[in-house]
Parts: structure tokens; sequence; C-alpha cells
């Protein structure tokens, strides 16, 4: 099989990762990649928001697969120009991508579904606003309609934040405050059948200790040995599959990967928040943990013969990811750093800790920043502890001028 993923992160990076592994894979390309990537799979210049451009690149591969990993390219419709022009693509189409694409839809897509999440009002005018805030009272949530790559959602006490982060954005959605732990559950569908994965917390405070700004993610954990065992199963049952069904039934059937953020409130299980693609730096942590060779169940997805799919086999062990990020991130991030230290990884922590880039670029015969976050070093264990120990331990060696990382990923559940 021939694969083609699309962009160039560190959820990318984990795809093709997991996919050059994968037996049936015989050749593996990216576009655009990244200085990581460029490792296990072959580069591609392209606009991965060009749905024309993705569909000519993949012809032209004669890839029997295309893997669209970002938010941006999906909610653009690149997923169906791959698919127009006869290839399979694992992710949604363009209306379906929605879901995460416009907040205010997912709210309807909800309703209609039956799904637990937040009390909510959209707003579109500053009257709206203040009503909003003031029916729902603080902590305040604040999201903003659209895409903004993780940080368009304000959560904070203080009002006039809260105002003006509303006021910022041209569609607002202003939500009751969810109380309890937060989880991320991936599941792979076809639009029908719903294969749900191991479910991973992320961490998307910048600081130690959940202080500072939203960010993308700075790590995450998995398994969660303070969840309910039966967790998968309820939220299988009363949020993935009705969400999918609720969507074929209004004619814009999901297929690829859903996303659910879930709040485990003392009331129960509630959504924050669907995305239409594998989450970062969650990605990092399920995939580390999956034994089925990737791209078959990938390639049942976009063919829609999920239900033929074997039950997935997955490892005991427990993984860590921390992300490494730039200076001043998540702000305007400084960039073109020397990274060092990668080699040593290689050398002294493999097979048990790795590098995966997300914001880097080859300078020469340098590897330097090129985002906010540049790396993720994911580390596998017995326990929780020993994957963190190994993760930090990896995350040592790595040395580029007025970098960041908190250092208390995944500490409290390992210390449970």
């Amino acid at each position: 099989m021939k694969v083609l993923v699309i962009g160039g992160g560190a959820r990318e990076h984990a795809l093709c990762r997991s996919l050059s592994l994968d037996p049936d894979v015989t050749a593996l390309h990216c576009a655009p990649g990244n200085a990581g990537i460029a490792e296990v799979a072959e580069l591609h210049p392209v606009d991965q928001l060009d749905g024309e451009a993705v569909a000519r690149l993949a012809t032209g591969l004669g890839a029997d697969l295309v893997v669209v990993g970002p938010e941006a390219p999906l909610v653009a419709g690149v997923a169906d120009a791959v698919r127009a022009a006869g290839i399979p693509a694992f992710g949604p189409s363009r209306e379906a991508a929605q879901l995460e694409g416009s907040k205010a839809f997912a709210k309807d897509v909800m309703a209609g579904a039956g799904v637990p999440t937040a009390r909510s009002y959209v707003c579109t005018t500053p009257e709206e606003i203040d009503e909003a805030l003031d029916a729902f009272g603080a902590p305040y949530v604040v999201k903003d309609d659209g895409l903004a790559a993780g940080k368009g959602v304000v959560v904070t006490d203080d009002l006039a934040v809260a105002r003006a982060h509303a006021l910022a954005c041209d569609r607002v959605v202003i939500e009751e405050y969810l109380d309890g732990p937060e989880v991320s559950l991936f599941a792979i569908t076809d639009g029908t059948t719903v294969l749900p994965l191991r479910p991973a917390q992320d961490f998307k405070r910048a600081l130690d200790g959940d202080e500072g700004p939203n960010t993308g993610g700075m790590g995450a954990y998995s398994p969660l040995p303070w969840a309910d065992p039966k967790l998968v199963d309820e939220v299988l049952e009363t949020v993935l599959q009705p969400t999918v069904d609720e969507l074929r039934r209004r004619g814009t059937p999901f297929s690829g990967l859903l996303y659910a953020g879930l709040a485990i409130t003392g009331r129960g299980v509630r959504v924050i928040e669907f995305n239409a693609r594998f989450g970062d730096p969650e990605t990092q942590v399920v995939l580390a943990r999956l034994r089925t060779p990737l791209a078959g169940v990938l390639l049942n997805s976009a063919n829609g013969t999920l239900d033929d799919q074997a039950p997935l086999s997955w490892s005991d062990e427990a993984a860590v990811t921390v992300v490494v990020a730039s200076h001043n991130y998540p702000d305007t991030p400084r960039t073109g750093d020397p990274i060092e230290g990668l080699g040593e990884i290689a050398e002294q922590d493999a097979p048990h800790a790795y590098v995966l880039h997300a914001g880097t670029k080859r300078d020469g015969d340098a590897i330097v920043s090129a985002g906010g976050r540049v790396l993720s070093v994911t580390a596998v264990g017995t326990d929780l502890a020993e994957a963190r120990e190994r993760a930090y331990a990896a995350v040592g060696r790595i040395r580029l001028d007025g970098s960041q990382h908190r250092t208390d990923i995944a500490r409290k559940a390992a210390e449970a």
C-alpha cells in the first residue's frame, strides 16, 4: 500500500511513524512534512489547503490511501477533492468537518443526537454576549465559533477578559463551566461503524499546575488509571455512536477520526468539544500503545468497511509525551534556533523513548525550530512512572535556546 499523509506536525510524525512500521505499507509519503518526518517518509511540497493540488500529488504518486492530518485542510474540503479523484481518503468531508469547524454546528448536532454537553448560547452581538456571560457567571467559558488551532477557548474568572475575547470573535459560543477531569477519546469511524481507541489526557495550559495561557497542548499520557473501566463503552453508547448516527441521518456522514473532548463531571460525562481529526499531543501516546497495524484500519474507514475490522490490539504499557516549545510560546514564538541532542536520544534512549517533530525544519546540516511547539518527546514504560522517567530523561538531553516544557505531565496519575 502506498500512503500519503497530509500535514507537518507531531501528530503527522506520529502517524507516519506508525505507518512506517506497518508491513503492508510499501511506500510512505508526506506533504509538506518536517525534518523528523523526512527520516521515515518522502517529503513533497504542497499547499495543504488546496484540495486540487493534494489530489494531483496523490494521483501522481499512485497513492492507495491519503490520510489528512490537520483540521484546516479537512474544513477546506481536501478529503472531498481526493475522493473525487478516485483515491480513498481518511478524513471527513468538508460538511462533516464542520463538527470541528463550527462550535455552533457541533452544539446543534449534539442536541439532535441527545448527546450530553454543557448548556450554551451562540452570540453575535455585544448585547447577546453580555446576557450570556451574566446568565452563566464565573468561571466564564468563551469559545470562538471557528477554527483557532486549539487556542480559541478562554476559561477565566475575569469578566473583562471573557468579554474581550467574545467581542474579538465574529460568532462566539458561551457556555456553562464543566467541572471534573478531562479525557480525550478518539474513535475511528466509516460513517456507520464506530471503533473507539484508548482514552488519553492532555495538558492544555502552558505552565506547571495548569497555570498560564491555553496552548495547543503541552503533553499527554495514556492509559488513565483513575478512569472508570466502563468509560469507553459508556462514551461509545451515549456520545460517539449517536453523533455518527445523527450526522448520517442529516445526509452528512462522518468518516475518519472523531475526537470527543470530555469532562467527567459530578453529573456524569459531558462533551466539551468535538474535533474532526487526531488530537495533538494525544495521538502520540495513543499510537505508541496501538499494536494493530495502522494502515488497514484507516483504509477500512476510508472504504466504509470498518465492520470487517478485527478488534484492535493494545500494549499494556503506559505512554507519556512531553512537548518542548520554543521561546515565548504560545505568544509569537521565536524560530530558527538550532536543536541539539536528538542523536543522543536515538543512541541512548531508544527504543523506549523517541522524538516526534512538530515545528522543525532542516537548515543545512542543522535542524532548527520552525514553530511554537517544536518537539514531542514520547516514551513508553511498564507504568506511567517509568514512562514519565524515560520521557523526562530524554527531554533533558535536548538543547534548544529559550525552550520551555512542563515538568508535571502525568505526575498526579503516576503517583496515584
